[in-house]
């Protein structure tokens, strides 16, 4: 009897410390090296997520088939990372630009002997939804997207209904601020791409200001569009992905503060009360961000580049650009393309 109670104790203990092995391998830390390498080294079932880097913003939702991955984005910016397991060889998952049409926290499949869909967020009526699900690191779906079961409560926390998904099949890609236009168009930004300024773009909401160490080059976002980019001098060396959120102003004086990322220390390391402010851009373009920075405002600083990201041969709905508009304050530095 005693020994029967010290296995069964024994088995709880080890299942106890499996699940938190368990759950700790799966939300993987940002403590050194750039965005691409994190998600470069993401296992099936692992992914990243650190919703605080842009707290507010619209949401939008890439799917990649090549590479097997999904990337949310808010204002602009991406917040999460996941692996995912897509539809299998008879089961294709769609591409194209979808909209989230209902979400259900307990869900079951009406096609597929009343699997369990748990967390799910439809695509289409006709069965593609996203879910959590068994991610074995191949397509393994009935055309679904299944997401780590760790993952999938938190990603439907976020999105609402209407939220857009776009499901792609292209080589792996860093982007900021994507959306159905440039989701799929050939991409250059580098360090000696001309300053811009077109808060016209987007003339409110929720701004995040992405710093490239890479580029040296800073880009800002105003409701999930690319307002500005400039490039920008700072002191120092980055080996990892930072982010701070603008406390306040009083007397010129901008007060960041640190945004501690999973494996980060909110104290080792931690730079002073204004260390955010170290990446300046020119005065010209410092008094122009000046004008729509305030207190919630985030900055994220990755050790990645920005640019020379190839077109894909893949081709989905697209819309008209924007016409241009003249460059603002007579700056010949400054221009109106993207």
């Amino acid at each position: 009897m005693i020994r029967s109670k010290r296995l069964r104790a024994l088995a709880l203990t080890l299942g106890v410390a499996l699940l938190a092995t368990t759950g700790m391998a799966q939300l993987q830390p940002l403590d050194s090296g750039g965005v691409m390498q994190a998600v470069e080294k993401l296992q099936p079932g692992q992914y990243i997520w650190v919703p605080e880097i842009a707290p507010q913003g619209p949401m939008l939702v890439i799917v990649n088939i090549a590479t097997q991955k999904l990337v949310a984005y808010r204002n602009g910016v991406p917040i999460g990372v996941s692996t995912i397991s897509t539809g299998k060889p008879g089961h294709r998952t769609p591409l194209g630009v979808f909209t989230v049409l209902e979400k259900a926290v307990h869900h079951r499949s009406s096609k597929y002997s009343n699997a369990p869909m748990p967390f799910m967020q439809r695509l289409t009526w006709s069965g593609i939804a996203m879910h959590g699900g068994k991610l074995p690191g191949y397509p393994a779906s009935h055309g679904c997207v299944r997401l780590p079961h760790d993952f999938a409560p938190l990603l439907f926390g976020e999105t609402r209904l209407g939220m857009t998904v776009i499901i792609v099949n292209q080589p792996a890609q860093l982007r900021l601020a994507p959306t159905v236009q440039t989701v799929n168009a050939g991409y250059r930004r580098g360090p000696q791409a001309p300053t811009t300024w077109r808060p016209e773009l987007s003339p409110n909401g929720p701004v995040s200001i992405v710093v490239s160490a890479a580029d040296r080059r800073m880009v800002v976002l105003r409701n999930g569009v690319e307002i500005g980019s400039a490039p920008v001098q700072f002191d120092g060396t980055v080996d990892r992905v930072q982010a701070y959120v603008l406390q306040g102003i009083a007397g010129g004086q901008y007060n960041w503060r640190k945004v501690p990322l999973p494996g980060q220390s909110a104290t080792v390391d931690a730079p002073g009360a204004n260390d955010g402010g170290r990446f300046q851009g020119t005065d010209l373009f410092r008094q122009a961000l000046a004008t729509v920075v305030g207190p919630g405002t985030t900055l994220i600083v990755i050790p990645d580049s920005l640019g020379n990201f190839a077109a894909p041969p893949q081709q989905i709905a697209l819309l008209e650009s924007e016409p241009e508009v003249p460059g603002w304050m007579g700056d010949a530095g400054v221009t109106s393309g993207r």
